[in-house]
This record gives structure tokens, sequence and C-alpha cells, in this order.
């Protein structure tokens, strides 16, 4: 890799984490707020270890293998955020919305052929207003019988600067109308932007779902503790890195040459195989299926099918093999 692309993928990194960052901050609440004034080196110990011990991660969930036999699980996973990207923002620019257009219109038909042609199960996890402005994406995705949609928020809205309320009627109308239009209730959940408030961990146990898919505290699948206490609730965790969005950078100042961020995955894939754990990627298809990022993801499918051992499933299906051996109910 070398230095040039090193700066570009650092600095999309760099661009979307920092707007991650900032949609995060809030105004503080309970203990939080009777310091918050005080900097960060002035909060008592017993402040500290209840801001990190809210959500935390718990057992490791790593079976000793996969099914088939499988040494290594590999997960694809593709947001379907298509126009939400800027709708959440209020943004109404025929631009953009036309850049999120190309998800539904050309992009994840060209994702959906690749999966087949390969006969690969993955997970799709869309913005249920995304689906709805183009719900022939919900029958592309199930045409196959392989694939797994989850929920991702209603309009990818910031979980962690809205009240309580306001995100459990948003995750409620998402489960809703998700259901309606795929036929089942959806079982996983991805925070849009990854972005987790101090109630989405209660909101996902109070509607019984399976998994989450949104923190980055491990590269195996772990069970979430609150407060210190195990929740039932499975994590198969994900992180920037194995995410297309900073790598190609969606603001276009500067992209990153698709070859270099394929070795950036090859490189994961291989580590994880060595280890015996898990790859999960995360994708966009109005980022990936662009013409030449396809390619690279048809490289990486044929890199990772050249070892053997290698399962690949939907986080459904991983998630349901990692809890029957767990012992989790």
């Amino acid at each position: 890799m070398t230095g040039r692309n090193r700066s570009s993928i650092s600095r999309g990194l760099a661009v979307v984490l920092g707007g991650v960052a900032a949609a995060a901050a809030t105004p503080a609440t309970g203990h939080a707020a009777q310091e918050a004034d005080d900097p960060p080196w002035r909060w008592s110990e017993e402040r500290v270890f209840e801001a990190v011990n809210r959500v935390r991660a718990g057992r490791d969930l790593n079976p000793d293998s996969w099914p088939d036999g499988g040494r290594v699980a590999v997960l694809l996973s593709f947001d379907v955020d298509n126009e939400t990207v800027w709708l959440r923002n209020g943004d109404t620019n025929v631009g953009g919305l036309s850049q999120g257009e190309y998800g539904s219109r050309v992009a994840l038909g060209r994702v959906i052929a690749l999966l087949d042609e390969y006969g690969i199960a993955a997970s799709f996890f869309g913005p249920a207003l995304s689906f709805s402005l183009a719900p022939h994406q919900v029958d592309m995705i199930q045409a196959s019988g392989r694939h797994e949609i989850g929920v991702h928020g209603w309009i990818h809205e910031r979980n962690a600067t809205l009240p309580r309320e306001e995100e459990e009627r948003l995750l409620r109308m998402a489960v809703e109308r998700l259901t309606e239009l795929t036929g089942e209730r959806p079982v996983g959940y991805r925070a849009p932007s990854w972005n987790f408030s101090d109630s989405t961990l209660d909101l996902l146990l109070e509607m019984d779902f399976l998994y989450d898919s949104s923190l980055m505290a491990d590269d195996r699948p772990y069970e979430i503790n609150q407060n210190g206490e195990a929740t039932g609730l499975v994590e198969l965790p994900v992180d920037w890195i194995l995410d297309d969005a900073p790598l190609f950078n969606p603001l276009g100042d500067r992209y990153s040459n698709p070859r270099e961020v394929l070795e950036v995955y090859k490189d994961e894939f291989d580590v994880a195989y060595e280890e015996g754990t898990m790859f999960l990627l995360t994708m966009h298809p109005h980022y990936i299926g662009h013409r030449s990022r396809i390619v690279i993801l048809r490289e990486l499918i044929e890199h990772i099918r050249s070892k053997p051992g290698v399962w690949f499933g939907t986080h459904r299906e991983a998630v349901e093999w990692v809890r029957a051996r767990a012992d989790m109910p």
C-alpha cells in the first residue's frame, strides 16, 4: 500500500469518524449531569466505571467450529441506506438523492447477481424508508431464499441525539414496516451509523431482538453485558476498517483506490482465518456496487473461497449457531 493511498484511506476514516463523534454528542443525564462541568480527569472512579460498564462485552461466543466444519465464518452484510443518508439531515438536494437512488436502481442488482453467482448468503440491513421508497429491493433480496433482512432504523436517524421516546417510536415503526414488507419480523438490528444511545440496548431487549451488530469490542461474537450482568443478546461486532464507507470516502473529495481497499480486506480475512474466528464485512450497495468496486468484491470472494474450511452465512444463521453451542435459550 502506497503512502499516498494510506493517507487517502486515513482521511476517509477521519471524515466519517469525526462526523459520527459529533453526532453522538448529547446532553449529559443522571450522574453524568452532576459532573458535566468537570473535566474527565476530575471524574470520580464511580463515574468512570458507571460510564464504561453500562454496555460492555461479556463472554466470548466464538465456537470451536462453524457450520459444515468451517474454520472461519464469513458474514457479508450490506446496509441499504440509499437516499436516507441525505434525508436524515433534512437534505433534499437532487444531486445527493440521485447518488442514493443509484443504490436501488443499479447497485443492489449488481450485488445480488454476484452473490447469486457464487451461491452466497448475506444479510441486508436497511432503514425502513429506504425499502419503502423502492419496495422492489425486498423482492430482489428475498428471491433466492438465502438472504436475511434486518433493521437499520427508520430514516437512518442518529440514536444518540434522540430522546428515548422518539428512538423507541422510530424503532417500532421500522420493525412494523419491515415486517409488512418482508412477511416476517426481523430479528437482527444494526444501529444507523452504529450510533448506539444510552437507551438502545434496553429497547432491543424489550423488543426481543436476537442479536445486534453495531458495537466494536471484539473480532469474535460475544454476549452483551449491561451494568455487569449478562443480557442474553448476542453481538456480532463491526469495525470502521471493515466498512466500505470510510475507505471509499462517500463525500467524494478523495477516493481510495479500490485495489488498496481490497488488500485491507484480504489481510483482515487472512488473520481471521488463521485465528479461526469470524470475518464480518459491512458494505453499502450505493458504494460497493459501482463498477470499479464490485470487481474487487468478486476478487475478495475468490480469495476467500480459495481457502478450505470457509463457511458463508447470514448473521442470523451465525447467531443461532453460537447460541446453541453456548446453551443460550
